[in-house]
């Protein structure tokens, strides 16, 4: 998907400063409530970046095949002096 642009305003929210992202925007970054983001300021420029997740060890774990996964490294006979 290309670029997709709409103006909008900075807003008062609590102590701080908001900024609302239409149904549209969030639809083509590919975002929903509680998408993790990461946010890099510099002068004139505020850049909004989706963060993807790092699965945590217990999903990797659970994702694990042995079938697929499990094995010798490197399944053939020795070809020099190897130790065994």
């Amino acid at each position: 998907m290309g670029t997709f642009a709409v103006d909008a305003s900075v807003n008062q929210w609590g102590n701080g400063l908001a900024v609302r992202i239409s149904k549209a925007v969030a639809k083509a970054a590919g975002v929903s409530e509680g998408t993790r983001v990461r946010i890099t300021a510099e002068e004139g420029r505020i850049l909004v970046e989706k963060i993807e997740a790092t699965p945590a060890l217990d999903a990797m774990l659970a994702a694990f095949d042995p079938e697929r996964h499990a094995g010798e490294a490197m399944a053939f006979t020795p070809v020099g002096k190897e130790v065994l």
